[in-house]
């Protein structure tokens, strides 16, 4: 009992740390975009309206529609939106057309996701370093170039892993909560009353009077609730309990204080709109403050990053993008991992939203549409597990959901007013991300199509072949193929310019799947097909870590030997040429035909030895 209150306790740390470092870092700029904006007149009943709304929102949208109900919807006890998408399309496996739609909608909100994460580690960031202005307006020109050169510092040493600083988050994030904490409750102090805008009648109140104005500032409420997201994601990495506890026993708490002892400053100091976050502080607690907002909007973003090495990955075994350099960065955790080109890509587009919006301000303009619509399909996906996979009844189905749908789709047409103001740029990484996934899934379904149709069948291909059979050597011979059942060109190049046979032959078909986890003991499927040759299926989850050397371990029980250092592994790469009438529009072949070019070997994905043989195949049109 006392080891599993130990652990309980390490994973709500933990959870502290990881998935609330984004939200816990709102309170920075939410409410000064709110009475900032210019929309809401600056009176005593619209500061205890506006603080009901912050308080409300952070209550249906975090507490009740992600805490208690999205995390319910686990997939194998793994979350985020790529876990909901598998779980969502194996609910309708039965229904191909709406299985489809499904699949490229929840693609396009995982899109979403890399728009999102190149807005919130520069709003973050940027915030955080902007508290040296109030600290003196002498530090304004040193604001950008300090956030680079933060930035810059955290991309650069994404590729040492996390272990070594992980483990600072939990402790950091929970100092900042506690400091925010008490920041709202010295103010509160002074003015106790602020605390009657818990009332949900203030926010209601507040609605009716101003309707259009309430329906504008949505778009800067929305930011008191960015990274719920990662509550779901995370789901897998700490437990669905360790994160409750953290949301209602630390994070809920401290939020609410501090918006609420924001409230109260601006009822005695309207002047301090301008940044009620800092002007908080005493004088003497500026500079350290504006130090621990830094590294907790560093940490922020820290798991964002991870959170995208992550997502790409599976994205990859779902089949969406090419095989990109996976390196891991921890012997025990296999969840730590760097992928150079993600990571430096993030980096520069991150870049490229500091010197075009160059303040905080101008990034909430920009803020929310990606965010809102990627909340908006998780409610749309939850409703489709609840009612085809889990088979609830329709009314309980649109009751649970439906309510979360219209308030996921207000805080959306809100937010959809900043397309003009920068609103667009999430949306153009995210549409751009969706046409290289698309284009790659289509592409390589096509390329398969053609392969499969001109491939010759494999046992008939060895029969033919040990009538007269060539010379066998020592080794065993790995031929990776896309089908199986189908000769690969590979063994046909090895046949025709060697002339020789490995005295083990193994053909291996890796399937990806969709669902998180797949065990070791439903890992390989093997079918002899004589003269000691195998015929080998190697099952993944979007979860799992390729690594086909580990996996062909198990082929040994079957009589194959499987030395590393007498075996080869030859890899079929085709050449793509572009052709017109085939399926895809011109230029989308021709992107495809380039990705196709540029991916890296799969021995690189599959851990495969560094004695990998690479077999150029023969051209293929698509």
């Amino acid at each position: 009992m006392s080891a599993s209150k130990s652990s309980l306790a390490a994973l709500t740390l933990g959870a502290i740390g990881v998935v609330y470092g984004d939200i816990g870092t709102s309170v920075l700029y939410a409410v000064k975009e709110v009475f900032g904006s210019g929309h809401v007149p600056f009176t005593p009943d619209n500061v205890y309206g506006i603080l009901s709304i912050f308080f409300w929102t952070l209550t249906v949208i975090v507490s009740l529609k992600y805490v208690t109900l999205v995390l319910r919807a686990d997939n194998n006890g793994e979350g985020g939106l790529v876990a909901m998408l598998a779980l969502a399309s194996q609910s309708v496996k039965d229904k191909p057309a709406l299985r489809r739609v499904l699949l490229l909608v929840g693609i396009f909100g995982t899109c979403l996701f890399y728009g999102d994460g190149v807005i919130t580690p520069a709003i973050s960031v940027l915030s955080a370093v902007e508290g040296l202005e109030v600290v003196s307006p002498a530090f304004k020109a040193a604001v950008i170039p300090l956030t680079l050169v933060i930035l810059f510092a955290l991309f650069a040493v994404q590729k040492r892993g996390t272990a070594g600083i992980g483990k600072f988050f939990g402790p950091i994030t929970l100092v900042w909560f506690t400091v925010i904490a008490l920041l709202g409750l010295a103010h509160i102090a002074s003015n106790p009353a602020i605390l009657w805008a818990l009332s949900p009648h203030y926010a209601l109140g507040f609605m009716w009077h101003n309707p259009g104005t309430t329906f504008i500032i949505l778009g800067a409420v929305v930011l008191c609730v960015t990274g719920g997201e990662a509550l779901y994601a995370d789901m897998g990495h700490f437990g669905k309990k360790p994160i409750r506890l953290a949301w209602f026993s630390v994070v809920m708490p401290a939020l609410t204080l501090n918006y609420f002892g924001q409230g109260a400053l601006l009822l005695k100091n309207p002047e301090a709109v301008k940044n009620p976050f800092y002007m908080m502080a005493p004088d003497w607690a500026l500079l350290p403050l504006v130090g621990l907002a830094t590294m907790a909007t560093v940490i922020a973003s820290q798991a964002l990053i991870s959170g995208a090495f992550s997502v790409t990955k599976q994205v990859i075994q779902l089949g969406y993008l090419p095989r990109l350099q996976v390196q891991h960065t921890s012997v025990r955790d296999t969840g730590q991992i760097y992928m150079p080109f993600v990571n430096w890509g993030l980096f520069v587009a991150i870049v490229l939203a500091v010197l075009m919006f160059r303040s905080s301000s101008n990034l909430a303009a920009a803020y929310g549409i990606a965010v809102t619509l990627d909340m908006l399909i998780t409610t749309v996906l939850t409703f489709f597990v609840l009612r085809y996979g889990w088979k609830y009844p329709l009314a309980l189905c649109l009751a649970s959901t439906g309510f979360f749908f219209v308030v996921d789709l207000a805080f959306f047409s809100s937010n959809l007013m900043k397309l003009h103001h920068g609103g667009w740029f999430p949306l153009a990484i995210g549409g751009a991300v969706f046409i290289l996934m698309t284009t790659w899934k289509q592409g390589r379904a096509q390329l398969n199509a053609a392969l499969k149709q001109d491939a010759l069948d494999l046992p008939g291909f060895l029969e033919a072949v040990f009538v007269s059979p060539p010379v066998r050597v020592e080794g065993t011979a790995v031929f990776l193929t896309a089908e199986p059942g189908s000769v690969p060109n590979a063994l046909l190049h090895n046949l025709k310019h060697n002339k020789v046979l490995h005295e083990n032959n193994l053909f291996v078909t890796v399937r990806n799947h969709e669902v998180p986890w797949i065990g070791l003991d439903k890992r390989i499927e093997i079918e002899s097909l004589g003269h000691d040759c195998w015929q080998v299926i190697v099952h993944y989850g979007f979860k799992n870590d390729p690594d086909l050397p580990v996996a062909l371990a198990q082929v040994r029980s079957q009589g194959c030997t499987l030395e590393p250092m007498t075996t080869s592994y030859f890899l079929s790469r085709d050449i793509v040429i572009p052709t017109m009438g085939h399926g895809m529009l011109p230029w989308r072949e021709k992107l495809f035909a380039q990705m196709h070019h540029n991916a890296s070997a799969a021995a690189e994905f599959l851990n495969l030895p560094n004695n990998a043989v690479v077999e150029l195949g023969s051209k293929i049109e698509i």
